[in-house]
């Protein structure tokens, strides 16, 4: 199951107390619907689940049965109501006038604070989706009406939102980027354990980015060290090839030796090798000078 059908599948099985929110997701599904006129009703979808709380809403409702067809795939599942007298039935339900020049949401639908809440979850179960927070932060909802998208917008800036708008294939597209977004619009819609789940994998996406980060920094200082004992080695067994480390001074004797053994370690931690133990400036001038004497030879 994606991550978009399990929101749908949690949103599917919400239990409302109240006849009005019940009114409230039902709207949210027809209006955003792929038809929602007097002439032509038609709920499509390619859950079953859904199509199927559809038809209940309609008959607890509207006293409306309707017939659900089955595409010849199995793959989508449709409720065509064409029927003039049910249609305007549906349409006057939601207090929608055949005199409207435009399709916009009727907020005189809404009757408890929570009616919003539901029809958002209706509006996502007709036309929303969302990716997985495994791959990618986005959700949207796809409109084909301007002033529906408009509206919805509108909606969404009011439970302190904010959408962003685009245009795709002749649709109108309101759609987050950002997890937080999303998140709050799943926990307003009523999908709570979606959006747990959503953080959970935010969490575990952040432990491993500071994971990687470690990583990469600890293997950029081992390179660091290796790049910069490379010369020091290469200076100290050319000191010891032709004149023998037994030419040089105890001080800087040890120094060639302890670096030679440990060829891995950082300029500080080779500072602490010594008895009593020297500074990391120390060190490295220490250093410094066996490579200027291996250059001299």
């Amino acid at each position: 199951m994606s991550f978009s059908s399990q929101v749908k599948h949690e949103l599917v099985k919400i239990e409302y107390d109240n006849r009005c929110c019940k009114k409230s997701l039902l709207y949210g599904m027809a209006l955003f619907s792929k038809s929602f006129s007097f002439k032509r009703i038609t709920f499509q979808t390619e859950n079953e689940s859904i199509v199927l709380l559809f038809k209940k809403l309609l008959k607890e409702l509207c006293n409306i049965d309707c017939r659900v067809l089955v595409s010849p795939s199995g793959k989508s599942f449709t409720i065509d109501i064409k029927n003039k007298m049910t249609t305007s039935k549906i349409m006057s339900f939601f207090a929608h006038s055949e005199h409207e020049t435009s399709l916009k949401i009727n907020l005189s639908n809404f009757s408890c604070p929570n009616c919003q809440n539901a029809f958002l979850a209706g509006a996502f179960l007709s036309c929303g989706t969302v990716s997985s927070p495994k791959k990618d932060y986005h959700l949207e909802f796809s409109v084909a009406f301007l002033n529906l998208t408009k509206s919805l917008a509108t909606l969404l800036s009011e439970s302190d939102l904010s959408p962003k708008l685009a245009t795709r294939k002749g649709y109108n597209i309101i759609y987050f980027k950002d997890s937080e977004s999303i998140e709050d619009c799943l926990y307003i819609m009523g999908a709570s354990a979606s959006m747990f789940d959503m953080m959970n994998v935010k969490i575990e996406k952040e432990i491993r980015n500071i994971a990687n980060r470690k990583a990469n920094c600890e293997t950029a200082n081992i390179e660091k060290t290796v790049n910069a004992a490379s010369p020091q080695i290469a200076a100290i067994e050319k000191i010891k090839r032709k004149k023998g480390l037994d030419s040089l001074s105890d001080s800087l004797r040890e120094m060639a030796q302890i670096r030679l053994e440990n060829p891995d370690l950082s300029l500080s931690e080779l500072a602490e090798m010594f008895n009593p133990p020297l500074s990391r400036s120390g060190a490295n001038h220490r250093l410094k000078r066996l490579i200027q004497i291996a250059d001299e030879l």
